[in-house]
């Protein structure tokens, strides 16, 4: 669903400020997630096991970085079910997963996009749209510096491809890599890590 325009006057609430309510409000089932996109509250079903399979994986290569002795990656955290926020562009994004600077219990409870060290998407056919276009824009405006992109159905090459966008600069990403399924793709500094896709072919 969608939410409507309406006039604003002084001392009543924002656009902005009635959506994230409308958000905040919102009691789902376990499994769901209400995200606000370019001014729209939208809602994503259960996801099923090859996603969370690489979001696991993803995730679990980023944890042991995090522990190799003088790790850039020490001090930060890793999170499924975190939103992170970019008023700007009315968005609240919930990625599959987030890296954020410090520990998350010591942060303000509103984490903006721009602070994430990395936001990833695994696309699934309800997401893949969103993922490709609504949420790639939103990150680059943010300045997310790094997204990573795990598409299992290239529009391009009709298979399984890893993109890494990077160096967001006046609402876009000026750069970017992809590597088929079976590659490794690198993140860059503060992470230096190279993520073998071969385990998301399943």
């Amino acid at each position: 669903m969608t939410i409507a325009e309406r006039d604003s006057c002084p001392g009543t609430e924002s656009r902005w400020e009635v959506t994230v309510g409308i958000w905040e409000s919102t009691d789902l089932p376990e499994g769901w997630r209400a995200e606000i996109i370019e001014g729209g509250l939208f809602l994503t079903g259960l996801t099923d096991q090859v996603h969370a399979h690489i979001v696991s994986l993803i995730q679990k290569e980023l944890f042991r970085e995090s522990f190799r002795e003088e790790s850039a990656l020490s001090g930060s955290t890793f999170h499924q079910f975190v939103d992170v926020r970019e008023p700007g562009v009315e968005a609240l994004f919930v990625p599959d997963l987030v890296v954020l600077p410090g520990r998350l219990i010591h942060r303000h409870p509103e984490h903006f996009a721009g602070e994430a060290q990395l936001v990833v998407e695994v696309t699934s056919e309800s997401t893949a749209g969103k993922d490709r276009g609504p949420k790639l824009h939103g990150y680059a405006r943010a300045e997310v510096p790094l997204y990573l992109l795990v598409d299992r159905c290239d529009p391009d090459t009709q298979q399984g491809e890893a993109t890494l966008y990077s160096d967001p600069r006046k609402g876009a990403y000026t750069s970017h890599t992809k590597v088929p399924f079976g590659k490794e793709i690198h993140l860059p500094e503060p992470f230096d890590l190279r993520i073998d896709t071969s385990a998301f072919q399943l």
